[in-house]
């Protein structure tokens, strides 16, 4: 364990596995191939003094554009080491956007997917780039990845340095910004000891995208910290999915709740193809879970569940087990003890328990975080010491925090807030809806009208009799505001990478054309 921790103090985790367990699997690909502890082990030392010969040094940025594969690991080893603040790139961007933010973090070496057609022109915009490799492919004017490593050495670099991680927000408003954090911070090990990891027996699935700072941090930097091989799933398929879990043995993975949701519509008998009672940790966050959701996974899956509410800027260490969660459905955990946290109005005076507004979190000793070049935006989410992520909740008499909604989300009709999360949680308790977007349309009058946009499930077709069926289903709980007053069916439901509706896409064609967008 002391090895352990000392390793991570510098980065060398995964060379502490190397040399324990060299020819253990770290890594599968989507495809199935194995790599080893010792083969990712010494391509990060490859790279590392591939990064260091043409002149990149300690506190120096490195952009990486990849898929899920073997190379997304080694480049973080690497980095991780080498003292290099890494910022993975969400690759579904246009090239446009990745140039952008290739440039806003001053990234000097770039590693780009072939398979992602706009790394390319991404990386024509950027000449400040010293280092272009590229990933399974060609690229024009990129050095092929495992070329340009083999012509360095891969024992252990002597000198390592604790590398950093910037990650950048989705970007729903204007465009995406790096959360900077000065200080580098390795997870001790004991964090994995305490979600059960066993290097023995452990087996990590990664099926989100490995960019995103919850799969990394859960799945990715988990398995390469526990020394438990990492599962890579590119691209969701239930089915495939949940045979992967059985068949692979996976003990720890996280998910979002449209996972959820898609699993649990597997029929039955799929379902009993594949057991699950190996599974030992299911974490979950990054967007709102209906409580009938998780009540269905916690039935298959068993109390294994753990929830978290947090973003790329941190959060004040919010988290709840299966076990308390059944105690208070719902609910995202109770009040932290080490951080404060303040609910909000929109005059910045703090709510009593019960009514819901801003959550800030108290920002931790140090500062945290700021929005990397963006001092206004910085200043903006901040209040007293304390920031928020422009979500809304409200505390119960017991100090449990519940979320209803995101401040850019909220439905202001005739004056009165509606936060469409709340709607959601009901409609999709639906025995047809298999998924959920409320948001507010235009109306002449109130401002604001609540529409419910609906994804039925397979055997289930729209018609006017369905819909006054959902509404009449949301009426039995909602309060009558809060009941939306028309309903659309559509084929499909715009969801982030992290799993989040994406409320602002659903609601753009209804108020195109009109001059103010409430």
């Amino acid at each position: 364990m002391a090895r352990l921790e000392a390793a991570g103090q510098v980065g060398m985790t995964t060379a502490c596995w190397a040399a324990r367990t060299p020819g253990k699997i770290a890594v599968y690909d989507p495809d199935g191939t194995p790599h080893t502890f010792a083969k990712v082990n010494a391509n990060a030392n490859k790279l590392a003094r591939l990064l260091r010969a043409r002149g990149l040094k300690a506190g120096d940025s490195l952009a990486l554009v990849c898929s899920n594969r073997v190379e997304f690991v080694e480049v973080l080893a690497a980095t991780l080491r080498s003292g290099i603040r890494i910022t993975p790139v969400n690759w579904h961007l246009t090239a446009e956007e990745i140039a952008y933010i290739i440039r806003d973090c001053e990234a000097k070496a770039l590693v780009g997917d072939a398979r992602v057609a706009a790394v390319g022109p991404a990386a024509a915009e950027c000449p400040d780039l010293l280092v272009r490799l590229a990933v399974d492919g060609a690229i024009d004017g990129f050095e092929a990845y495992q070329a340009a490593l083999d012509a360095f050495d891969g024992s252990d670099i002597d000198d390592p340095v604790l590398g950093n991680a910037m990650m950048y927000t989705s970007g729903t408003t204007g465009r995406p910004k790096g959360v900077h954090r000065p200080n580098a911070i390795a997870t001790p090990p004991a964090m994995y000891l305490m979600r059960g990891y066993d290097s023995e027996t452990s087996v990590q699935l990664c099926a989100g995208p490995a960019y995103h700072a919850a799969p990394l941090a859960f799945d990715v930097r988990a398995a390469m910290g526990a020394g438990a091989p990492l599962v890579f799933i590119d691209k969701w398929d239930s089915e495939q999915v949940l045979k992967a879990i059985h068949e692979r043995r996976v003990t720890h993975l996280h998910l979002v709740p449209i996972m959820f949701q898609r699993l649990l519509a597997l029929p039955a008998e799929v379902k009993a193809r594949y057991p699950v009672d190996h599974v030992k940790y299911i974490v979950h966050g990054a967007a709102p879970c209906p409580p009938e959701v998780k009540h269905a996974m916690i039935e298959w899956f068993g109390p294994i569940l753990s929830e978290y509410y947090a973003g790329s800027e941190g959060g004040a260490g919010f988290a709840i087990d299966s076990h308390e969660w059944l105690k208070k459905p719902g609910s995202v955990g109770k009040r932290p003890a080490l951080l404060q946290v303040r609910i909000l109005d929109e005059n910045g005076k703090d709510l009593p328990n019960g009514q819901a507004g801003g959550i800030y979190h108290q920002l931790p000793p140090g500062g945290g975080f700021s929005y990397y070049k963006d001092e206004a935006k910085t200043n903006a989410s901040r209040v007293d010491g304390f920031f928020t992520m422009g979500d809304v909740g409200y505390f119960d008499e017991d100090d449990y925090l519940f979320l209803t909604g995101r401040s850019a989300e909220t439905i202001i009709s005739g004056g009165v807030n509606i936060y469409p999360q709340e709607v959601d949680n009901e409609l999709i308790k639906h025995d047809a809806v298999a998924d959920s977007a409320t948001v507010g349309v235009p109306h002449d009058e109130w401002g604001e009208q609540v529409k419910a946009v609906i994804l039925l499930k397979p055997g289930y077709a729209p018609s006017e009799e369905l819909a006054r069926e959902i509404l009449d289903f949301g009426r039995r709980t909602l309060p009558s505001f809060k009941v939306p007053r028309s309903l659309d069916f559509v084929t499909d439901l715009p969801r982030s990478a992290a799993g989040k509706i994406q409320r602002n896409k659903v609601r753009a064609p209804y108020w195109e054309g009109r001059a103010k967008q409430i």
